[in-house]
């Protein structure tokens, strides 16, 4: 396991009862001792990711053992036939999207991959996906619509791709047409942030009908380094970029951004891959039953009226304070 600085007491605890558990010679005395070094272990982890501050929730969304796409297709779905190509460029494999069956339900299932490998991570720009994965996305969506099944996207990108191919091909304009034929496509869509949801990037797989965050996950308008280095021109700032833009599951909540959060195992995602994964099933089918009795017009209205009250706005502030 690699730990992150913050979690260093947690390290210590653990390389304690790694070492003791292969010396100690069996005895009541050494099982008790270590029952209170696993107690101790749990507790320190449960205080110290009780109380994570908005840049160490991003280290965690960002842990290299964190689940990707590619990892709850195999844990999440019981089957998945992958998809490929925008029929107009390329196949982008920074976004992952295909057939898959949950619960004996057929959806369509798409979602950032950033890859485990450097080799893997360079070939997919770190999840950040080109035009022609988002166009892949929407034309793959459109087929879901056309045979009725539902769609389940998975975030996890710090933001589109920002490279002179990428403009030149319409980067801007394809997420912003995504967004908008997301609004309207009769089918029911569910969205889940899994680990980073940074900007336009997050956005072009982001409109649904629920859009939900795993608990150490963030969804932001920006990269906390981005913001930084527009506001206080420095990514070492970025510590304090991300306490300012409030992307954590609890505040994103709390404003109305997203649905629901979404529970991690004790001490986050990466720690227990299973876990997570049959939570992240068990909200999925929960929520596809909801979704899949509503009458698509209604669906529609209600999935309209969700992005058009975002947002509290004051005119003055006696406003602010009635």
């Amino acid at each position: 396991m690699d730990y992150l600085d913050f979690e260093q007491p947690i390290a210590d605890i653990a390389a304690e009862i790694e070492i003791f558990s292969k010396t100690s010679k069996p005895s009541a005395e050494a099982d008790e001792y270590l029952r209170k070094l696993k107690k101790e272990l749990t507790d320190t982890t449960r205080t110290i990711y009780e109380g994570l501050s908005p840049w160490q929730t991003v280290q965690v969304a960002r842990h290299k053992d964190r689940p990707h796409t590619i990892d709850y297709l195999s844990l999440v779905f019981d089957e998945f036939v992958e998809l490929h190509g925008d029929k107009l460029f390329g196949d982008d494999p920074a976004i992952r999207v295909g057939f898959a069956s949950l619960d004996n339900t057929k959806v369509m299932v798409l979602g950032h991959q950033k890859g485990r490998t450097f080799s893997d991570r360079q070939q997919t720009h770190f999840g950040c996906a080109h035009p022609e994965g988002y166009r892949k996305a929407m034309a793959k969506m459109r087929m879901a619509a056309k045979y009725g099944l539902p769609v389940i996207c998975l975030i996890d990108t710090p933001g589109a791709y920002p490279g002179i191919g990428a403009e030149e091909r319409g980067q801007a304009q394809v997420i912003a047409e995504n967004m908008y034929e997301m609004s309207r496509l009769k089918t029911p869509i569910i969205c889940c942030v899994i680990g980073e949801g940074g900007s336009g990037g997050a956005l072009g797989i982001g409109v649904g009908d629920r859009v939900a965050v795993l608990q150490n996950a963030y969804y932001s308008v920006i990269s906390p380094e981005g913001c930084a280095g527009i506001l206080w021109k420095g990514a070492q700032h970025a510590e304090k970029a991300a306490t300012a833009l409030k992307f954590t599951s609890e505040n994103l909540l709390k404003m109305g951004i997203v649905d629901d959060v979404i529970k991690e195992p004790l001490g986050g995602a990466h720690r227990d891959h299973h876990s997570m994964a049959a939570n992240l099933r068990s909200y999925l089918i929960k929520n596809l039953k909801t979704l899949s009795s509503q009458p698509l017009e209604e669906l529609l209205d209600a999935r309209y009226e969700k992005f058009r009250k975002m947002g509290v706005f004051v005119d003055n502030a006696a406003a602010a304070a009635t």
